[in-house]
């Protein structure tokens, strides 16, 4: 597996306010600019896996992550790719997707500010 990104943002919002977002997989597009579609390959749950579409590419697998701390959360997302043309898909769409995780991870959390939870 290749990882094309990660980014980390920290804040105020709960934790459940991410995994409401998280769950609301119909809305993602709302935040996350260039997703075409999300699916999980089981239940909403810890440890849950699944995978996203970006606009004009191959689906990736998807990894988002939380940790607590006094009055905080940080929140880590990874962008990874596999597969026998992961190389080629490294190459065609990797700075692009490089690119968006920060701004839609930026805007992941405000809509997660914005959740009264």
């Amino acid at each position: 597996m290749t990882t094309i990104a990660t980014a980390q943002a920290t804040s105020t919002a709960a934790p459940a306010a991410f995994f409401a977002k998280w769950a609301d997989m119909a809305t993602w597009p709302e935040w996350n600019n260039d997703t075409e579609w999300v699916r999980l390959d089981g239940p909403f749950a810890q440890g849950a896996t699944g995978a996203l579409k970006p606009k004009g590419g191959p689906e990736v697998p998807f990894d988002h992550q939380i940790a607590t701390g006094p009055e905080r959360t940080t929140v880590t997302v990874t962008v990874s790719i596999e597969g026998p043309l992961s190389w080629f898909w490294t190459k065609v769409m990797g700075a692009d997707l490089a690119d968006s995780v920060e701004p839609d991870l930026r805007a992941l959390v405000a809509a997660a500010e914005a959740v009264l939870v």
